[in-house]
């Protein structure tokens, strides 16, 4: 025992012993992925996938009669999800405008989806969806800049 003691000083024995403990203590931690829940059955001890990434949880919503504008919808979407629209001082012009439109009637019933392509499919193409996960914020801007149609009086002047 002598001999061992001076080939090896005691800081290295007690770093030996520490990574030894910390073997031991870990190793349940590393191994426990399956839980037993029955005598047969076994699941994995982990988040899902909805619950890591909050958008892509699948959604199947009928909205209710109360629910007429995209605002609305928006909101009633992102109840129960943890996540919450940006507020309106935060967000272009183009948003409010968006948000105030009446809620077409395809939209009324949306899903089997994930709430990701749920919210995108309420504003349309020519929003995109802007996400905050630090947050929890959503909100949408617009694809590219607002053309304007042309105005009665420039179409009657260029004939």
């Amino acid at each position: 025992m002598r001999r061992f003691q001076r080939r090896f000083p005691s800081q290295y024995r007690q770093l030996g012993s520490a990574l030894a403990l910390l073997g031991l203590v870990s190793s349940p931690i590393v191994f426990a992925v399956e839980v037993q829940v029955g005598r047969y059955a076994t699941v994995r001890a982990l988040p899902t996938q909805e619950q890591i990434q909050l958008l892509s949880t699948i959604v199947n919503v009928a909205f209710p009669a109360s629910v007429i504008t995209v605002g609305q919808a928006v909101e009633y979407l992102l109840q129960p999800s943890g996540y919450r629209l940006a507020p309106e001082q935060t967000a272009e012009l183009a948003r409010a405008t968006l948000l105030k439109l009446p809620l077409p009637e395809p939209h009324r019933m949306l899903g089997p989806m994930p709430l990701k392509t749920a919210l995108e499919t309420l504003v349309g193409q020519a929003f995109r969806l802007v996400e905050d996960p630090v947050h929890r914020l959503v909100s949408f801007e617009r694809c590219e800049p607002v053309r304007h149609w042309p105005s009665a009086s420039a179409e009657a002047g260029s004939r």
